[in-house]
């Protein structure tokens, strides 16, 4: 499983990258603080212009030893600088975008090995006392999900990590964009021309979920192997179990995709 989770996210990885890139826009706008006397300060200047005069924006006291050696001004060296709150950026970083994405790929490796193997699939379930209804749950309990978020921050590092912050931010905001055009175009595309009765109180629904589709760095047309990973999303977004079912036939899907997200609904 550990295998299969690792090929399942390096199979991601150029999703893992455009997601990191995302996430970086709108940092250099960010104030610069410092930790003086151990209380966090003000330092008079914004993560972006600190950043463009190849000043550090990581302190020694604070920054991670894996974020260490950054060359200043780099998204790694941002990665290391402080919040407002005294947080460090890294630790938003995990959990909006690396955690998430690892427990993801995760999921999907799950469900390559459940339809690959079903014997060792069965066995692996009965080691670990789940019973396969959550395959997020089967992912947690066999500790599968630390390493891969320990896998994921090497490969956005080892992409990202020594280029500088500006430069990563521009790249993230036009795939941000273009992703979002992209999902707009395919709903309207495939939305039917008379649209069913009660459908103008599914726009909300329909809107979250091409964003959610658009933000998980799915394969699309979505596949069946990958359903799993998109009612995740969904529900992320807030999308009840009624709402899900009704803009499956509204999302870019695979055959057989929508039939399998319903299938992990709560019958």
């Amino acid at each position: 499983m550990a295998l299969t989770s690792r090929e399942a996210l390096r199979d991601r990885a150029g999703a893992l990258v455009e997601e990191a890139c995302a996430w970086a826009v709108g940092l250099s706008d960010r104030p610069w603080v410092q930790r003086r006397h151990g209380r966090v300060v003000d330092g008079g200047q914004t993560i972006g212009s600190r950043a463009l005069s190849g000043l550090p924006l990581a302190g020694e006291e604070d920054a991670r030893l894996e974020l260490g050696d950054a060359a200043p001004g780099s998204f790694q060296d941002a990665l290391g600088a402080l919040a407002p709150d005294g947080t460090l950026l890294a630790e938003r970083f995990d959990d909006e975008v690396l955690v998430p994405f690892a427990l993801a790929a995760g999921v999907v490796a799950a469900g390559r090995l459940q339809r690959a193997d079903p014997q060792g699939w069965a066995d692996l379930l009965d080691e670990l006392g789940e019973d396969g209804s959550d395959l997020e749950a089967v992912v947690r309990a066999g500790e599968w999900d630390a390493p891969l978020r320990a896998d994921a921050e090497q490969l956005v590092l080892g992409a990202l990590g020594r280029r500088p912050l500006a430069e990563v931010e521009a790249e993230g905001l036009p795939l941000a964009v273009v992703r979002a055009a992209e999902a707009q175009t395919r709903a309207a595309a495939e939305r039917p021309p008379a649209a069913p009765p009660g459908a103008a109180a599914l726009e909300g629904a329909v809107f979250l979920a091409e964003a959610a589709v658009a933000g998980a760095g799915l394969t699309v047309p979505v596949p069946p192997d990958e359903a799993e990973v998109l009612l995740l999303a969904l529900r992320d977004e807030g999308l009840e179990e009624d709402e899900v079912l009704a803009v499956l036939p509204l999302l870019p899907l695979a055959p057989g995709t929508a039939a399998a997200v319903a299938a992990r609904l709560s019958p």
